[in-house]
């Protein structure tokens, strides 16, 4: 009994703190898209939790009777991933259209998916053909992968990330997030049988760890404003580099652009903070502040996008680079092919590089 009241409370520990987290989300930004795909997120791993509370391994004086609302439970359950993996995109991929390969990869994996909930549930004899089981294992593989991009865009922009709090963030919540979404499609696809004796205390251990990680990340949530975790961390690992930086230079909007911008240093390919830390002799950390604090930049990506769309617009404007092909103006301003060109130049301009250059000569 008490097994199985420690196992209960520790659902319930889960519920309410995803839905505290989900609340969080949606009340300090609910008009964005990531919030809302966030909390459709939290929404069913709740329902994973409320199936793991009907599972036959729980005492029959906690268990609960989804009756007709199993095969809702089921599909929101496998949502998980997919939802989980357009959130870390709209959140850490800032401005980028989410790609439409995965889109269609994610509706399908949800529609067979209840595909096989339906055969599975109406007891079907086909249900349990190799050739079910098969595609019912290759969804749960698709799963993983949607976590796995999860977390690689998750970490893709950590280093060129402008907002410290996010920074962490990005190590502290999403990645554990996504740790545990793949545990746990891991483990019960894997590593659990229904069927087995050890089932009961495999479920166990996920809803435990569930249930500290998510209560955890609530703490975090209602101190991270009052006790910024990012700023101890930065005080510990700068302590001497702070000190050190006593006798530097300090430098302004005016003075970063006279370098920055009349070195034309924005066209040095695959620059990152830290090598513009070191050539300019600021402490990556300092020079992140101010990027972020007096330039206005979210992101590093986006402040080198900027200095070189509004260089590539100079060129292309100039009635002497009419014949000057596009693609050689992007890998002179930087890039290293003309999609990403491309693609920033219409997000900051507003239109193609050559309708631009057209526009601009008529003019």
């Amino acid at each position: 009994m008490a097994n199985s009241l420690l196992l209960f409370t520790a659902q319930i520990v889960s519920i309410v703190s995803v839905l505290l987290l989900a609340t969080g989300f949606l009340k300090a930004d609910p008009g964005s898209p990531s919030a809302r795909v966030f909390s459709l997120m939290i929404i069913f791993v709740v329902f994973y939790l409320l199936e793991g509370m009907a599972g036959p391994n729980i005492a029959p004086e906690f268990r609960l009777d989804l009756g007709n609302w199993m095969l809702l439970v089921q599909v929101g359950v496998s949502s998980v991933s997919g939802l989980f993996m357009l959130y870390c995109f709209l959140v850490f991929q800032e401005k980028q259209k989410f790609p439409f390969a995965f889109s269609v990869a994610f509706a399908l994996q949800v529609l067979i998916d209840a595909v096989l909930l339906i055969l599975t549930l109406s007891a079907a004899p086909i249900a349990d053909s190799a050739t079910i089981n098969l595609l019912a294992i290759s969804m749960d593989i698709v799963q993983l992968i949607f976590v796995g991009l999860a977390i690689y865009w998750t970490l893709k922009g950590w280093r060129a990330d402008m907002v410290d709090d996010r920074r962490v963030l990005r190590w502290f919540t999403i990645y554990v997030q996504g740790a545990l979404i793949f545990a746990v499609i891991f483990v019960e696809t894997f590593l659990l049988d229904i069927g087995s004796t050890g089932y009961a205390a495999g479920q166990a251990v996920i809803v435990y760890a569930t249930a500290i990680l998510t209560l955890g990340m609530v703490f975090v949530a209602l101190r991270f404003d009052s006790v910024s975790l990012s700023y101890v961390i930065r005080k510990v690992a700068n302590l001497t580099e702070e000190s050190e930086a006593e006798g530097l230079k300090t430098f302004d909007i005016d003075s970063f652009s006279s370098v920055f911008k009349e070195q034309l240093l924005y066209r040095e390919e695959g620059l990152t903070i830290s090598m513009l830390g070191k050539k300019l002799g600021i402490p990556e950390y300092r020079l992140r502040a101010f990027i972020h604090k007096q330039l206005g930049f979210r992101n590093f990506n986006a402040m080198l996008h900027r200095y070189r769309i509004e260089d590539a617009s100079n060129i292309l404007s100039d009635s002497e680079n009419q014949s000057l092909p596009v693609l050689t103006i992007a890998l002179n301003v930087g890039y290293q092919s003309i999609t990403p060109f491309n693609n920033a130049f219409r997000e900051i301009m507003g239109t193609t590089p050559s309708e631009y250059r057209k526009k601009t000569s008529q003019s």
